[in-house]
């Protein structure tokens, strides 16, 4: 038991796991704070201009269905909530687009920061031994 104990203890201080935690924790909190917009912001005037539908609202009716002595209830499909479902989908996922966009492009700037200058080539043969010949004569005081 001790064994598997110090095995889970290592898996969940690692920190890709608790990094996962986290941004897990962080990603439902996203999630609500963007179905918030979308619920109480965007939708309510896209609802008025389209005349007043609540898009939560929109639904089918099924009929009811009599079998023997008891009658099933009517049964719905709510359609409005898959719609509402969905833009709050899209808009979470051009969130997320946006910011992953936005820390590849830091990242790319501090690796571009990070990167020596590549060291010049290495002058021809020639050049050198004019250099040595040059660096001689000074020597000599010529």
């Amino acid at each position: 038991m001790g064994k598997f104990l110090n095995e889970f203890r290592e898996f969940a201080v690692k920190g890709n796991a608790v990094d996962m935690a986290v941004g897990v924790i962080i990603g439902g909190a996203f999630g609500k704070i963007v179905s918030s917009i979308v619920n109480d912001i965007i939708m309510p005037p896209i609802g008025w201009l389209i005349g007043g539908v609540n898009f939560s609202d929109l639904k089918a009716t099924l009929p009811g269905v009599k079998i023997g002595p008891e009658e099933m209830a009517a049964a719905t499909i709510n359609y409005g909530r898959f719609i509402q479902t969905v833009i709050d989908f899209t808009i979470i996922a051009l969130c997320v687009f946006l910011l992953v966009k936005g820390i590849n492009k830091l990242t790319r700037k501090k690796d571009a920061a990070k990167a020596a200058p590549p060291a010049p080539p290495a002058p021809p043969a020639q050049e050198r031994l004019l250099t040595e010949i040059r660096d001689l004569l000074k020597e000599q005081g010529r």
